[in-house]
């Protein structure tokens, strides 16, 4: 019996450590156009296959998934947890995430309730040690009015709630500080897109902050 039990360990997989899982959760919401839509997927296809981001990446053996959300009742996990393992696993992930179709055709932004979602989908991944919500957004909530109670529900959960805001070209930053003040939990950061033209390069920086993170 006890040999039968050694053979079998040896012939099991080394166990993976898996050192943070990043959920990343992209508005929809009717202020996002057919064409913002396709900047967004667009650009965290090239934001994940930056060589930088991919090798941090695989060096943490991070945990990634995808979310759509809007309004009340519209969110949905379009691509599922899946360990980021090998720079291949990183490209397929990528491409994917380029090729992602709208869940919803765009309504009004329920914030409070795509952070509930978000935080129930990393009950899926229990053995990565840093949980991290990376949220984007061109809009402060209009339904639901739950932001609050959300974020104080994630931060007991024992996420980290980071964010881009997407803001229009100007001088102002409603977005960034709205985020910073009722979205993002303690320690988390907020970075600014002026406009989606910038996204790619704002997510792939904020990407490469957050991964940074997790080696102090």
């Amino acid at each position: 019996m006890l040999r039968a039990a050694l053979f079998a360990c040896l012939l099991a997989p080394p166990a993976l450590a898996c050192e943070t899982a990043l959920l990343l959760s992209i508005d929809v919401s009717g202020s996002i156009s057919p064409g913002d839509y396709r900047l967004q997927t667009d650009g965290l296809a090239a934001a994940l296959s930056d060589p930088a981001v991919t090798e941090a990446l695989v060096r943490d053996q991070v945990a990634l998934a995808v979310v759509q959300w809007s309004g009340l009742g519209e969110q949905a996990l379009v691509l599922s947890w899946q360990r980021m393992l090998s720079p291949s696993d990183v490209a397929r992930f990528a491409a994917r995430a380029g090729a992602l179709p709208r869940a919803f055709s765009g309504s009004d932004t329920a914030l409070g309730q795509s952070i509930r979602f978000a935080t129930a989908q990393f009950a899926a991944v229990p053995d990565c040690r840093r949980k991290v919500l990376d949220l984007s957004g061109d809009g402060q909530e209009n339904a639901g009015f739950t932001d609050a109670a959300a974020r104080r529900e994630a931060i007991a959960a024992g996420l980290t709630i980071n964010a881009i805001a997407i803001e229009a070209p100007g001088a102002g930053l409603p977005i960034t500080t709205y985020f910073r003040n009722w979205i993002i939990t303690p320690g988390g950061f907020v970075v600014t897109a002026r406009g989606l033209q910038d996204y790619a390069e704002t997510l792939r920086l904020k990407l490469l902050r957050e991964l940074a993170d997790s080696i102090g």
